[in-house]
Order: C-alpha cells, then sequence, then structure tokens
C-alpha cells in the first residue's frame, strides 16, 4: 500500500479506507463475522481477487481479523478487530451522506 505523503490525517484515511469497496465491507462486517463467500454474495459486483486483496489490506491495516477453523473444508471468516470498530462512526456518516445524495 501507498505511503502517506502530506502526513495529512484526511490522506491517511484515505489510503486506508480509499477505493470503492474497503467501506462496503467493513459495513458488512458491523455486527457479526462472516465468511468470504457471504461478503461475494453481499457484493456480487466485486470480483474475487478484489475481495481478497482488499481483506488482505484491511486485515495488514489491524481493522479486520481472519479466523481459520481446522474443518473439513477449512472455515474462513471475517470479523472487525476493536481498531476496525473505530470505523463504523465513519460508516454511519457514509451512509447518511448516501442517503440524502440520492433523495436530493
Amino acid at each position: 500500500m501507498k505511503k502517506n505523503s502530506s502526513g495529512c490525517s484526511v490522506e491517511e484515511a484515505m489510503r486506508i479506507l480509499g477505493g470503492r469497496w474497503r467501506l462496503l465491507i467493513i459495513s458488512y462486517l458491523i455486527g457479526d463475522p462472516k465468511r468470504f463467500s457471504d461478503l461475494r454474495r453481499l457484493m456480487p459486483n466485486i470480483s474475487q481477487r478484489m475481495l481478497t486483496l482488499d481483506l488482505r489490506e484491511l486485515e495488514e491495516e489491524g481493522l479486520v481479523k481472519r479466523t481459520v477453523y481446522p474443518t473439513s473444508p477449512i472455515m474462513v471468516t471475517y470479523e472487525l478487530t476493536e481498531d476496525g470498530t473505530k470505523t463504523i462512526p465513519v460508516v454511519e456518516v457514509m451512509k447518511e451522506f448516501g442517503l440524502w445524495y440520492q433523495q436530493r
């Protein structure tokens, strides 16, 4: 992931949460863990590769936790970490803005 070049806090937030899918992924992880296939169903327009890349980046940033269960077949879930829950107010504001924008 690119580094913050200006030191600006908004740039840092956009570096981590920017892109088409990351906030949407986070919004679906609010409340309870999801399996990869659940996220794919909730976001049918995201490619498997992009979902994998964004989940890895969010995990690397410490916002998402990946848990592998030793079952057959292997089950993997994703959930927000404690740090990840700090993004919930951002998701709520984006949702409000999106609703306002759709209705104007």
